[in-house]
């Protein structure tokens, strides 16, 4: 089937260049027989002389059509991987400088156009020039064609010229994505439910592919990290008030080899947040310009603020690192170094805060004993 398919073609691309090859030849007689050395002494011979003429340049394009052939092949095979690296901007970014340069061929073309026999070729040629020109450097200025449509875009939008936004696009711009390490650390259900949360919580189905993965470990504690993540996103579907979706995109489909490069490229392409718990993909994806909601740096922010002199009742439940101190914690987990403390072990203590310190590791209190509580 192929076979005849392409002895068909063959005959057709044949039959076209000796046609062409002839009305060139005609083009060429007609231009020849004005000259002087041009034989014109019978009928005859000038006729004889137009048909050789004609009949060579016909047998010329029949000769050529395979190599036309061959060459039409090459640039499809051509063209056929480029298409496949190719993405739609690439695509739509080409089209555009073809077409701009295509225009001003045309516009070069026009004076050509009266030349005599020749006017048509050259204005061919200059086509195939000038178009292929045009897509090369639109291809290589694409990222300041894109950036410089971005900005008109913005101009629109502040002079009013884009409308209205619709619900859908606004519901677009407040998608955020829950990374493994926050499903798996659980408080996100809790701001979840209090309505700290706006707009569409995304899970991308690589998530849940990991959190499967960590579900079904033979180590214990890994195995409880893993259904205690599944376990949250199936809360989260039960909020009434919160709209969670599931993404179906494949790491391979974003062309990423990791959870956290899928994260990444799905944010830039959703002009999405992440919600992470992740030390090294929150530096990654702020490197890169992505917004990211740590919930450790919220649980930080919303710790009590507390200065010198104020008093808190705490109980202290076991001995300093330094002689008679006492050690306490807040509600929140930070810890209370109590000065002479070490009496009250096991008792309930009003506490005056005398100085406050900021580690690497967290927020350390130092305070004294003001009296025993009640």
């Amino acid at each position: 089937m192929q076979e005849g398919m392409g002895r068909l073609v063959n005959i057709i691309i044949r039959t076209l260049l000796s046609i062409l090859g002839a009305i060139a030849g005609y083009q060429l007689a007609q231009y020849l027989s004005g000259s002087p050395w041009w034989p014109k002494s019978t009928l005859m011979l000038d006729l004889s002389m137009w048909g050789l003429v004609i009949v060579f340049s016909a047998f010329i394009g029949y000769l050529l059509a395979p190599l036309f052939i061959r060459g039409i092949a090459r640039i499809g095979q051509i063209f056929e991987r480029s298409l496949q690296s190719f993405t739609w901007q690439d695509l739509f970014v080409a089209i555009l400088g073809l077409i701009v340069g295509l225009i001003v061929a045309n516009l070069l073309a026009m004076p050509l156009s009266a030349i005599p026999n020749l006017g048509f070729y050259l204005a061919i040629l200059l086509n195939i020039i000038l178009g292929y020109i045009g897509l090369i450097i639109f291809l290589r200025r694409k990222d300041e064609i894109v950036s410089m449509w971005s900005s008109f875009e913005v101009f629109r939008d502040r002079f009013h010229l884009k409308g209205k936004r619709t619900r859908e696009e606004d519901v677009h711009d407040n998608i955020k994505i829950l990374d493994t390490s926050a499903l798996i650390d659980g408080r996100i259900l809790d701001i979840a439910k209090v309505g700290f949360i706006e707009g569409t919580l995304c899970i991308p189905a690589f998530v849940l592919l990991e959190l499967q993965a960590i579900a079904d470990s033979t180590d214990p504690l890994r195995r409880a990290k893993g259904r205690r993540g599944m376990e949250v996103v199936e809360d989260l579907q039960k909020l009434p008030d919160v709209k969670v979706e599931i993404l179906e995109q494949t790491l391979k489909e974003l062309k990423v080899d990791t959870v956290d490069e899928g994260l990444i490229e799905l944010a830039k392409k959703l002009r999405a947040k992440i919600i992470t718990t992740d030390y090294n993909l929150n530096k990654i994806a702020s490197i890169q310009g992505l917004s990211v909601l740590n919930v450790n740096d919220l649980a930080n922010a919303l710790k009590p603020v507390l200065i010198p002199g104020e008093t808190l009742e705490v109980d202290v439940i076991k001995e300093g690192k330094e002689p008679n101190q006492g050690v306490a914690y807040l509600t929140d987990g930070t810890m209370l170094v109590v000065e002479d403390g070490e009496k009250y072990i096991g008792k309930r203590v009003e506490v005056v805060i005398t100085s406050l310190l900021q580690t690497s590791a967290g927020r350390m209190i130092f305070g004294r004993v003001k009296r025993e509580a009640n």
